[in-house]
């Protein structure tokens, strides 16, 4: 243990069978220091904190906290060490309060003689000390993601953390609430709290971090300080070659394939969607972009049969599927990226060749049986063509990383050949060389005659893939821009809900 260590995770080895998650892993954090573990979707980040944290038992090697071994497989013992850790799906009660989630492990809510009041001034003077406004007595269900992620970190400090784990801390996050976010990092590090933090976006690792560590396969294949690495070479680090994204080539489109007219949708008595208009042509990819929760969710549940508008109407391909189902969509040729991949996009405890066929079942299946070779075939090409890592065609779903859920979601509407297909946060968690990936499909996609939908709140990659773009603000849609007329100025216009009409395209 080196002066100033806080941390050390030394020789760890963990296996799912034979898949060799960590491989002789060692690593150290400093006090104050914020720390930046990278590495691709499967590298095994998140199940080498699970370890730190005490979800899994390593099959050899040791953590130390502070010099003293730490029992293994125990979270308590690591909550009483001093670790703390935000996992990438917040582990939240939505019903109880912010107060209950974060008293909550630490003593029973219905404790005679429970000091809430005590309980709330701590809260209140951890939220001012760190810069997480949030209301004691709110309850969780009614907060924004970025409001449920500090009760996250709130509940680790309340229980005196002094190394902070955050898995994948932006993926749900809108830009303006992640530069925040790493605002209060930055400050909280200057207090004297230890962060690692995994992320896949190396302009997060480049701005926040002060050391990186970059896993390949389960193994450390290089250690950098920041100031002295640049993101190109940390993504050739992190996948093992130089990473490009691939460039849009001028295409022509095709005639309209989906057609919304004056579209409204209300919700909560408040309008989620008021009097969109849009079309999406064959061979073209058309750009929604916005800061989150403007209406793109609603847009993705009407536009796949999960919510029927009050007013307007959605056309395919001249037909009206305004009140069409979920199961109608798929069969007329719709595919859907949804935006949460675990809630929406898989069934995390059925098998990986489950779900490759969950919306498809009636293609692999003869007099009401499932076709189980066909169906495993199927999926095993799915797992080589977009490089899903860590599984086979019998691997729980739930076991795989979030990024590599989202590929396999991709992949399941790419492979059925879709005319028209809405990807929500495609690359929402993904690692560089997949993005590059995915970029690659979608555009392939556009060149066999695809109209694809994009939401995205990643503005390099709506203007980078988009033949057109639009703008949404408050449940309002801007009209189409051609991708090459914008500017940064512009896109920030419009997103805040200032556009002119007369350039529409």
């Amino acid at each position: 243990m080196t002066v100033g260590d806080v941390l050390e995770l030394d020789g760890i080895t963990k296996r799912f069978g034979a898949l060799v998650a960590n491989d002789d892993v060692t690593l150290s954090l400093k006090k104050g220091e914020v720390l930046a573990l990278l590495g691709e979707n499967g590298a095994g980040k998140t199940t080498l904190m699970n370890i730190l944290f005490g979800h899994y038992a390593a099959d050899a090697g040791e953590v130390r906290v502070l010099g003293k071994p730490l029992p293994s497989a125990k979270p308590r013992a690591a909550i009483a060490a001093g670790v703390g850790m935000v996992h990438q799906h917040f582990t939240l009660a939505g019903n109880l309060t912010v107060l209950e989630n974060i008293v909550i492990g630490s003593e029973s809510l219905w404790k005679v003689g429970m000091d809430r009041e005590g309980a709330e001034r701590k809260i209140r003077a951890l939220s001012a000390q760190f810069g997480l406004p949030v209301d004691p007595a709110a309850r969780i269900g009614d907060l924004s993601v970025g409001e449920r992620q500090r009760v996250e970190i709130l509940k680790a400090l309340y229980r005196e953390a002094r190394i902070l784990i955050l898995d994948e801390p932006t993926a749900v996050l809108a830009r303006p609430e992640a530069e925040q976010l790493f605002t209060i990092l930055r400050g909280m590090a200057k207090g004297g709290l230890s962060i690692i933090f995994i992320s896949h976006k190396l302009h997060e690792v480049m701005g926040a971090s002060d050391r990186v560590v970059v896993l390949r396969a389960g193994k450390v294949v290089a250690e950098r300080v920041t100031a002295e690495t640049t993101a190109a070479e940390l993504a050739e680090l992190m996948v093992g070659r130089a990473v490009a994204r691939p460039k849009r080539a001028a295409h022509e489109a095709g005639a309209p394939v989906v057609v919304a007219e004056g579209l409204s949708v209300t919700k909560g008595g408040g309008m989620a969607l008021d009097r969109v208009r849009f079309e999406v042509r064959a061979g073209e990819i058309l750009g929604i972009v916005g800061v989150s929760g403007n209406g793109q969710a609603m847009l993705g549940r009407a536009l796949s049969g999960l919510a029927r508008p009050d007013a307007g109407t959605i056309t395919f391909d001249g037909r009206d599927i305004s009140r069409i189902t979920p199961r109608q969509a798929v069969k007329l040729g719709i595919g859907r990226v949804p935006e949460d991949r675990q809630a929406q996009g898989v069934v995390g405890d059925l098998a990986v060749w489950e779900n490759a066929v969950l919306e498809r079942l009636r293609d692999f299946s003869r007099f009401g049986f499932v076709r189980r070779r066909a169906a495993e075939a199927h999926a095993a090409g799915l797992i080589g063509r977009f490089d899903i890592r860590g599984a086979a065609p019998a691997t729980r779903t739930r076991l795989l990383s979030g990024g590599n859920m989202q590929k396999l979601i991709l992949g399941r509407n790419l492979a059925a050949g879709p005319r028209f297909l809405l990807a929500n946060q495609p690359t929402r968690g993904l690692d560089e060389g997949a993005i590059a990936g995915v970029h690659a499909e979608l555009l392939m996609a556009r060149a066999e005659g695809a109209a694809i939908l994009l939401i995205s709140e990643d503005l390099d990659e709506a203007v980078g893939l988009s033949d057109r773009l639009q703008a949404i603000s408050k449940g309002r849609l801007s009209e189409p821009i051609l991708a090459e007329d914008v500017d940064a100025r512009r896109l920030g216009l419009m997103m805040a809900g200032v556009w002119e009409t007369r350039d529409a395209v």
